[in-house]
């Protein structure tokens, strides 16, 4: 924005305190001006007459010493609230020093202001956290986003080898050909909607609605059911009421991405999934539990980035397109909710959704 040229801030408060102490100065040697005139009317001599003119006095006197102090004070208060104004913003400098390194696209630098709590700092200590947060946002963007390039790029380059060998080779059995394309194809138009929705709920752009979170986990189980039961995994759900607000159709995403993951990511034979849902201290609270391999602790915690799958990189002969714990993760901090990975003693994973619970009508 173009703005036309201005007095410093530092200007106007040495300005403001210069003014406000020649102010004072003047009020004070009103008042003893004032002072001095009413002892000199009140004077008088034997026969009733004035003992001596006061305000000639006064003038004579008094005004050239109250000229003198007021000079002294318009210069003591200039230097003083020059050097005191820029002392106190001393600490705005450093912060405005750190947002043009920002703006130069270095999210590295922190102010980290020392010093006693007040205003200036308080600022500070938000700037350095806000910087941290978009640090933090711009690294998982730029990883997310070459992922996604490596992703995408593999069904492509499988469409152009196999559009190249029937076009080379025209004996080639054209109807395998036409089937790896439609897995391919299907493969990339799957990826596409998973990054659609991921999009979709890193902007948070629904309308909310009020939702019951039990519905949700059973219109997961019984779609997911057939998948279950191929896969030979038993399915348990345990629902309460779980009044929520949100979108249903993230939310039923949410579960149904939940769901899915337990059931492909089990044992092999005679694997379980558990499906609760409940309220507890006003929250809404969806536990998807597996049993399956063990997994270690610090790599749990990278199960919800992209394109991550068990203690690897997805590939693209697995299950799925690698976003489904992204898309939880998006989804549930689209809802002001947290989402917890714990590992299980025994192996597998137990995954815990909290949600800020629907608070019902008064009636």
């Amino acid at each position: 924005m173009d703005r036309a040229p201005g007095l410093s801030v530092r200007l106007k408060l040495t300005l403001s305190y210069a003014g406000f102490l020649m102010l004072a100065g003047a009020l004070a040697l009103a008042a003893a001006g004032v002072f001095l005139l009413r002892q000199g009317w009140l004077q008088t001599n034997e026969e009733g007459a004035w003992k001596r003119n006061p305000v000639i006095d006064f003038v004579q006197g008094f005004a050239p010493t109250a000229a003198a102090v007021m000079v002294f004070l318009l210069v003591f208060g200039l230097l003083g609230g020059w050097i005191l104004a820029g002392r106190m913003l001393a600490p705005l400098a450093r912060i405005t020093n750190a947002t043009r390194t920002a703006a130069t696209g270095s999210l590295s630098h922190r102010i980290q202001m020392p010093g006693r709590q007040d205003e200036f700092r308080e600022l500070a200590d938000a700037f350095d956290a806000m910087l941290a947060r978009l640090e933090a946002h711009v690294a998982e963007q730029q990883r997310f986003a070459a992922n996604a390039s490596h992703e995408l790029r593999t069904p492509l380059a499988i469409s152009k080898s196999l559009l190249d060998v029937a076009r080379t080779d025209p004996s080639h059995d054209t109807g395998e050909v036409l089937g790896r394309l439609q897995a391919v194809n299907t493969r990339a138009i799957d990826l596409t909607e998973a990054l659609l929705l991921l999009s979709r709920a890193d902007q948070r752009s629904f309308t909310r609605e009020q939702v019951d979170l039990s519905l949700m986990a059973e219109e997961a189980t019984e779609t997911l059911l057939p998948l279950a039961e191929k896969n030979g995994v038993t399915i348990e759900t345990r629902s309460d009421i779980t009044p929520a607000s949100g979108s249903p159709a993230l939310l039923l995403q949410l579960t149904m991405n939940l769901v899915h993951n337990a059931i492909v990511h089990n044992l092999s034979e005679q694997g379980r999934v558990w499906v609760t849902t409940g309220v507890h201290s006003g929250t809404v609270i969806l536990t998807v539990e597996n049993t399956g391999e063990k997994l270690p602790p610090h790599l749990v915690s990278t199960l919800t980035e992209p394109f991550q799958r068990g203690t690897e990189r997805i590939h693209a002969n697995q299950t799925g397109v690698g976003l489904g714990l992204a898309i939880v993760t998006s989804i549930t901090r689209a809802h002001d909710g947290t989402l917890t990975l714990t590992p299980r003693d025994t192996g597998g994973l137990r995954i815990t959704v909290e949600l800020p619970a629907r608070m019902s009508p008064r009636s």
